[in-house]
């Protein structure tokens, strides 16, 4: 045990490295010197935009950090590794080069006052995800992609910051550092000692801030998130705070896929009781931000002369739509009509601003309402590997909030801001929501706007905003009893309003029909499948691989805006008006009316269908070929929807009248056998049709009316 106390001894044997002021106005010549010489293609790049900028009152120069290293490879490898440092440096090289570009005389130059100028990098640097941001990291420049999921409004911050003591008005200047750091006041005051006397009696802490004569420049708050697809399964996405300030303001908004470039800096955040005071929060102060999510990235995606020759050989492709549409999950066997439809949403219609300014969208909305095991929902995973931008939900664990956008309190400002929900955060891309049934009605409601304006109007605690949610919908579900009941029409297996079914652009009621064909081709698709594994998929999914169908699918929205030829025009309207003529027939027939409507929305969808098929071949103008596959897809969807109900209306008719026929030929006690039920009923002279039987006997079995016996050839009634 030792008496000792514990200390630390030090002796000052060599001398830091401090610092030298000569080596960053060293470092600030040749960031002139950059500024003024580097040129490519014999043009001053960075001269000319520092002209143009102080010319027309921007005050903003954009450097490449890909020109910096080309120009010198140490000077740019001191930016990434000391930002904060040379930054001011920059800014001060840039404003003393603009001051002798645009003002020629040293008279000019001293007279007039060019305010700091804006130093934006950009990068082509390897982004790095924000789960890998570490400790390392901390004070260097990096670049980091993501979606910006709320956005603060604007806010003052000081720069300069104009000092005066409140005893004897001694005025100090006080540079401000940038950041979350706070304003740390002299605890004394500086002035000379009033009238000779030999010490100063102003009291501590004496200096107030005097706001008139100080400088604030625009400051703003980000949250930025990881995209979705970059979040490995069964971890929360991460977020991290990023600050941007002067031009970089108000260039993202929620929803917002952007890439940014900043210095990883850490703040002291208000230390609670028990809170350890020495653990810092980190953010990124941002120097360089670049938007390339959502209809941005949709309009200014880069391609190859090599993919784009590629992509224009294989749009000349005679069966390039019956290929695209076998080459949509390829592991599920069948289903052509809905994979073709999943084509159409995918590249979508065209997009139109009339002159009152109303939109009319160009995104197609499909449901694929069906029996349990058609492999809905593998449908929506695919499509959301294949979209460019996709977000995948599911309904019972999506809330009204969450699909749109909510409201958050600031913790630290105690501010109230927006947070994007997943119809805003997939802007220019695809929802998919399965088990769309089980939505509570409220928040299915809340994405009636959405879906239909592609706008979602907040008013939530004195924010009023509009918020755009350009995304097509995919949505999954099963009917109301789980299967569908073919005694039941399908407003009776469909619980959903008219005014939601209206949206939809095509509606595929999937049935599980027990048909002994159909079931061996699956089991073999199937068993072939689990034998042979990816291999046996190599083999289906023929043409496109998945990649290159993502690609494709970029290009097409990106270049292409079809419209409709005057002859698909004509085609159109006079099929929507016979569609119209035989529903309302159908309806006064039935003394009902249908329960999936026929609006005008469904000749718009025909038409966005239609221009999706032309805009998949890359041609300008929809043709007739494409209205009549258009035409086909809605018959086979929407229209066969209807005709269910007309069928199961009559099937509904058909097993009331077998059913009092029955209990009339056959009384308690007594049986028969099934073929002589069958001659009577679909043989005689009623001309019922095996299904309607069958189906009969099949609910008078489940209410113990009668029973099946000697392997149900024979047909015993037990119960009145």
């Amino acid at each position: 045990m030792s008496f000792e106390q514990s200390r630390v001894y030090t002796t000052s044997v060599l001398p830091g490295d401090a610092t030298d002021s000569s080596q960053l106005s060293e470092v600030e010549e040749q960031l002139r010197k950059f500024i003024l010489s580097f040129y490519i293609n014999n043009l001053y790049i960075y001269r000319e935009q520092l002209r143009e900028s102080v010319l027309t009152r921007r005050y903003l120069l954009e450097v490449n950090m890909g020109h910096v290293l080309l120009y010198n490879e140490d000077l740019g490898q001191r930016i990434v590794e000391e930002p904060a440092e040379i930054l001011p440096l920059f800014e001060a090289a840039a404003k003393d080069v603009a001051k002798r570009i645009a003002f020629t005389s040293e008279d000019e130059q001293q007279e007039t006052i060019i305010p700091s100028i804006q130093v934006v990098l950009s990068s082509d640097a390897n982004p790095l995800s924000i789960r890998d941001l570490t400790a390392r990291h901390i004070s260097k420049l990096v670049r980091i992609p993501g979606i910006v999921i709320s956005a603060s409004s604007l806010s003052s911050k000081a720069t300069v910051v104009q000092l005066m003591c409140r005893n004897c008005r001694h005025l100090l200047r006080h540079d401000v550092s940038g950041g979350f750091s706070g304003l740390q006041l002299p605890r004394k005051c500086q002035g000379a000692p009033i009238s000779g006397a030999d010490r100063n009696d102003c009291p501590p802490d004496p200096y107030v801030v005097v706001h008139d004569k100080s400088q604030f420049i625009d400051q703003q708050v980000l949250k930025l998130q990881e995209s979705p697809e970059m979040v490995p399964v069964g971890e929360m996405p991460r977020h991290v705070l990023l600050t941007v300030d002067r031009n970089l303001c108000n260039r993202a908004v929620p929803g917002s896929r952007c890439t940014v470039l900043g210095i990883y800096s850490i703040y002291q955040n208000k230390v609670k009781a028990g809170g350890a005071v020495a653990i810092r929060n980190p953010y990124i102060r941002v120097v360089g931000i670049s938007v390339t999510g959502g209809e941005e990235e949709r309009n200014n995606a880069r391609f190859t002369e090599e993919e784009e020759e590629e992509f224009l050989e294989m749009s000349r492709t005679p069966d390039l739509y019956e290929k695209f549409a076998a080459s949509i999950a390829p592991s599920i066997y069948g289903h052509s009509d809905v994979k073709k439809s999943i084509a159409c949403l995918l590249v979508g219609g065209s997009r139109r601003l009339l002159p009152d300014a109303t939109r009319l969208r160009g995104d197609i909305n499909v449901l694929l309402l069906g029996d349990p095991g058609t492999a809905k929902s593998q449908l929506l995973k695919f499509v959301e590997k294949v979209a460019p931008i996709a977000i995948y939900t599911s309904g019972k664990g999506s809330s009204a909030a969450g699909l749109t956008a909510s409201v958050q309190r600031d913790a630290a400002t105690s501010e109230f801001y927006l947070e994007g929900g997943a119809m805003v955060l997939a802007d220019g891309g695809v929802v998919c929501i399965d088990e769309f049934d089980k939505m509570r009605d409220e928040d299915r409601v809340a994405i009636h706007e959405a879906m239909e304006q592609q706008t979602i109007s907040i008013a939530k605690a004195g924010i009023t905003t509009v918020l755009n949610s350009r995304t097509s919908v995919l949505a999954a579900a099963n009917p109301i009893f789980g299967r569908y009941d073919d005694m039941k029409t399908p407003g009776e297996n469909i619980d959903f309003q008219t005014t939601i079914l209206s949206r939809f652009d095509m509606i595929y009621i999937i049935r599980d029909e027990h048909n002994e064909d159909y079931d061996q081709s699956v089991a073999k698709h199937v068993m072939n499948t689990h034998i042979h594994g990816s291999r046996a998929v190599v083999e289906v999914e023929g043409e496109i691989p998945l990649e290159k169908m993502k690609r494709y699918v970029r290009y097409c929205r990106a270049k292409c805006a079809p419209r409709l030829s005057p002859e698909a025009a004509e085609r159109l309207v006079s099929h929507f008006v016979e569609i119209r003529k035989s529903v309302h027939d159908r309806e006064i027939h039935t003394n009902e009316r249908s329960s999936v409507p026929i609006t005008v929305r469904q000749l718009e969808a025909m038409v966005r269908v239609a221009e999706s098929i032309a805009k998949l071949h890359l041609a300008p103008l929809a043709t007739e070929e494409h209205v009549d596959e258009a035409i086909r897809l809605f018959y086979a969807s929407t229209m066969n929807a209807i005709g269910q109900d007309s069928n199961s209306r009559k099937v509904s008719e058909d097993v009331h009248k077998i059913e009092a026929e029955l209990k009339r030929r056959l009384p308690v006690g007594y049986s028969t056998s099934y073929n002589t039920l069958l001659r009577e009923f679909v043989q005689g002279h009623h001309q019922f049709s095996k299904f309607a039987l069958d189906t009969t006997l099949h609910v008078l079995e489940r209410r113990d009316i009668i029973q099946f016996r000697h392997q149900r050839q024979n047909v015993f009634r037990s119960a009145p």
